[in-house]
């Protein structure tokens, strides 16, 4: 699908000096809302404010992900619990004479335990942030338990099982690797996770204090220099890793949050790249508070460096803006960010472009072209009246989309925004600042380089879709542009029915009137246009209704998914 699509960013002077400045304290929407009051400190450079639940400890993605990573973590101590509680029944003496029976009994517990969180973090149910907070002191803290009564265990029976002349067990191994899965799977804010980890790291210093207080046979250890070396060790070991885990969640943090500013433009946030041209990309995006699915055009700096090429792609969103016909896409806002990058934000719409249906299904019914071109010519005889001239008719820029309840609602996309190039031999090549347009569609007087194009150069486009869209060909196949642009000035098309016998003459007539050279002998306005197109006779007229039973027949099952999720995204 290649579509348009811009984010709405405020003005340069107004943009953030920092996203991870700006994330680190965002708004809430009472501080928007009493943004004039004294009390509400919000820096003049900060033109990006972002609304509350968007930033990347609050966001729903990092829910999910908390959730995602809750799931994994009690499905690994799972099944680690479930094969040393296995290990413990098939190996009696083993476990008759280095665990006690309620040891026994909370090894099963914990299990148990864990697998219920596993499988409750499966389900399809959202989860509020203080549920995953729950779950995740389950997680943790139920293993944490069962580790404090097995090292007391050990301390205690290797003791008196020596007498007096015992190895004192290591016991800061387990809490070494509690540790190290709380920080790499869990994301925190690096405070928060260096309170969690400091208590792991004194369990085990906890553990031989109430051991040396609670058992005599190991309180007369304490005198021993293994015992004094041990403990020391131990307190070494889990410090360290105390300090490597805070430090390692702080780092994963900064990254996380980097990674969030750069799909973060204003009140938009990045979900996916939809596709990418010479000028920049277009993401599918999602309006942070309205949850309204969106289509966002990416302009970067670099690929252009002349910055009247900005300010005219400014001036025509603008323009743009100002059309207000169904048939016309719709710009909802625009922008530019303080290294440059220039974005708009039209709507997201799901369904297929012209070269798509001609590609994947062939030539279209005469009926359907002409249903589909007269709404495109409503688009443009607004845009017209405007005095926009579009300059860059072709089939990607015509959609066929599905809007409000209804199937084969033709958009007209793209005033002049966005010249989409490949590669440099490709025959749909536009490259800004020569020829403006598609070579394959283009009108004789773009071709030519002229500077007087007006309306009649879109009506020439119009032909060259119309007549792709009838043949299943462009009017001129050449595959180097330049014997395109030449065929365009100086050569005459097959007629259309030369290729489909079913294209009906009066169609045929029109295709051809509007792909003459010299624009005196077209047709002087859409209005025309559109007049003709509704005098076609057409032996199976295509409505509303046969374009539904298409789309529910052959309509793309990815987009239809793909829609599927914006409406669940959206009211969710």
């Amino acid at each position: 699908m290649e579509q348009q699509n811009n984010n709405s960013v405020p003005s340069a002077a107004d943009t953030p000096s920092s996203y991870a400045e700006t994330i680190e304290s965002p708004l809430s929407l009472l501080e928007l809302s009493d943004a004039t009051q004294p009390s509400v400190r919000v820096p003049l450079q900060r033109n990006i404010a972002l609304v509350e639940g968007s930033a990347p400890q609050l966001s729903q993605e990092t829910l999910d992900l908390l959730r995602d990573r809750l799931r994994t973590v009690a499905l690994l101590l799972c099944g680690g619990f479930a094969v040393f509680l296995a290990w413990d029944l098939l190996s009696p003496a083993r476990y008759l004479s280095s665990h006690s029976q309620l040891t026994l009994w909370f090894h099963a517990a914990v299990t148990v335990v864990l697998a219920v969180l596993a499988q409750r973090m499966c389900t399809r149910c959202d989860f509020v942030l203080k549920h995953l907070r729950l779950t995740e002191f389950l997680v943790f803290g139920t293993p944490a338990l069962f580790f404090l009564l097995l090292n007391y265990d050990q301390l205690v029976q290797s003791a008196e099982l020596q007498d007096g002349h015992s190895h004192i067990p290591n016991i800061s191994g387990v809490w070494l690797l509690l540790i190290f899965t709380y920080a790499v799977f869990i994301p925190n804010h690096w405070q928060r996770a260096a309170i969690v980890l400091s208590l792991m790291g004194l369990a085990p210093m906890v553990v031989l204090s109430i051991v040396y207080f609670t058992s005599p046979a190991f309180s007369e250890l304490s005198h021993l220099a293994p015992f004094r070396g041990v403990f020391v060790q131990q307190f070494l070991s889990t410090l360290l890793m105390v300090v490597v885990g805070t430090v390692g969640v702080r780092t994963i943090g900064n990254l996380r949050q980097e990674a969030f500013a750069a799909k973060q433009l204003g009140q938009y946030r990045l979900r996916q790249m939809l596709g990418s041209g010479g000028m920049g990309e277009v993401y599918l995006a999602e309006h942070n508070m309205m949850k309204r699915p969106c289509a966002i055009k990416i302009i970067r700096p670099e690929k252009t460096r002349d910055p009247k090429v900005l300010a005219r792609f400014e001036r025509e969103v603008q323009a743009t803006a100002k059309l207000s016909h169904w048939n016309s896409i719709d710009i909802y806002d625009y922008g530019r960010t303080s290294d440059g990058t220039f974005y708009y934000v039209m709507e997201f719409l799901p369904g297929h472009n012209i070269g798509e249906m001609v590609d994947t299904y062939g030539s279209l019914p005469a009926g359907r072209v002409v249903y589909l071109m007269k709404q495109v010519c409503e688009a443009l005889s607004e845009a017209h009246s405007h005095g926009l001239v579009h300059r860059d008719i072709k089939p990607a820029n015509i959609f066929c989309a599905y809007r409000g309840g209804q199937f084969d609602v033709a958009k007209l996309l793209d005033f002049g925004l966005a010249k989409p190039t490949k590669e440099v031999d490709d025959v749909e090549l536009t490259q800004e600042g020569a020829i403006t347009g598609s070579p394959l569609y283009m009108s004789p007087e773009q071709a030519t380089g002229s500077n007087e194009v007006d309306e009649r150069s879109d009506i020439y486009s119009l032909g060259a879709v119309m007549y792709l869209m009838a043949t299943g060909h462009p009017p001129f196949d050449y595959q180097q542009p330049i014997k395109v642009l030449i065929a365009h000035a100086s050569e005459a098309p097959i007629a259309p029915r030369e290729w489909n016998p079913s294209v009906p003459i009066e169609l045929e007539e029109i295709i051809l009137r509007c792909l003459e050279k010299q624009p005196e002998d077209r047709f002087q306005s859409v209005e025309e246009l559109r007049d003709q197109l509704d005098a076609v006779p057409q032996a199976e007229p295509w409505s509303s209704h046969q374009a539904s039973e298409w789309w529910n027949c052959n309509g793309c099952p990815k987009r239809k998914k793909l829609a599927a999720e914006l409406v669940e995204m959206a009211a969710g």
